[in-house]
């Protein structure tokens, strides 16, 4: 009885719109915070543009870190220890390799060779390219004239903040260590999210996400150590970022995890139009790049790509309502 009790009491606690916006909005300022706290680690262990092996054992320890973080607090919450079963282990092995290894490879690359508005803004195409992956690809659902239209603003501000259609045609825009890997690491993300819908049919998705953190990131720590990468704490600063960069997957995860039990997807999914504004606005904070976020081509383009979330998910929350 008392189980049943508590468990009442929680959901309508994670339930009520006040808490369900906080704490949306905080998983969004943590994952708003990747993109400036990564830069940051670049400085503070002196990991240069061009010292990929360096950069690669970076995205391993922050991962495994997440990895470990992630596990703990879903144990917790699902009051059991969370191990995959036997059947779900080449699961997670193929996550490790899409979500973390792939996705994480060109992301870390992207920040050394990109702004931190300018990645943040990019980075919110895997909204909209996961959508076309749904439907085209994996054919969970239909496209609606709403989703392809918040689809279509969402890559409008995606081209805008690379300079335009012109600039795009005559080359100067994106280069592939920067803006190209990011929108690389973007069709992994896409890719990851489908098949993790396809997975946790069969397993728990915090267990799944935890341990392919874990595995993925020993394997890029694996590599990056192999290839003659260093990892030198320089300073206690270097340690806490590292942790608070493994706090952003793992914290944000389960909250948001914790969210969507108790909540619609539609509720939930559509609040994420913070997470760009919070990129951009953090690198300006912690980054020094006020003028990039605060021109008119940066605040048009978090509008757009802002506007794109919030009408393809709005397309969800509709149909719910139905």
């Amino acid at each position: 009885m008392n189980s049943i009790a508590t468990e009442k009491k929680d959901r309508v606690i994670w339930a009520w719109f006040p808490v369900t916006f906080l704490t949306a909005f905080f998983c969004c300022v943590l994952w708003g915070s990747a993109s400036p706290a990564i830069k940051i680690a670049y400085s503070l262990f002196r990991i240069g543009p061009e010292d990929t092996a360096s950069r690669i054992m970076l995205a391993g320890a922050r991962f495994m870190i997440a990895g470990v973080m992630t596990i703990a607090f879903g144990s917790v919450l699902a009051k059991r220890p969370l191990v995959p079963k036997r059947t779900s282990w080449p699961k997670v092995a193929v996550l490790a390799l899409v979500q973390t290894v792939g996705q994480y490879y060109f992301f870390f690359m992207a920040l050394a060779n990109t702004s931190g508005v300018r990645g943040s803004i990019i980075n919110a195409s895997g909204n909209f390219i996961a959508i076309l992956f749904a439907a085209y690809i994996f054919r969970f659902e239909k496209m609606t004239a709403r989703k392809l239209l918040g689809c279509l603003v969402g890559f409008a501000g995606i081209v805008m903040i690379l300079g335009g259609v012109q600039a795009l045609m005559e080359g100067g825009a994106v280069t592939l260590a920067g803006e190209g890997a990011m929108l690389i690491a973007d069709f992994f993300y896409a890719a990851s999210g489908c098949l993790i819908k396809i997975f946790s049919r069969d397993e728990n998705p915090v267990t799944l996400s935890g341990w392919q953190f874990l595995i993925g990131g020993t394997i890029l720590f694996a590599i990056g150590s192999l290839i003659g990468g260093h990892l030198v704490f320089y300073s206690a600063a270097c340690a806490w970022n590292l942790l608070y960069m493994g706090f952003i997957s793992a914290g944000a995860y389960t909250l948001w995890g914790v969210l969507l039990k108790y909540n619609p997807v539609s509720r939930v999914s559509i609040l994420g139009f913070i997470n760009p504004a919070m990129g951009v606005l953090l690198s300006a904070l912690f980054l020094g790049e006020g003028t990039e976020a605060f021109s008119l081509r940066g605040l048009l383009s978090l509008v757009l790509v802002s506007a794109g979330i919030i009408i393809v998910n709005s397309s969800s929350a509709q149909k719910a309502q139905e």
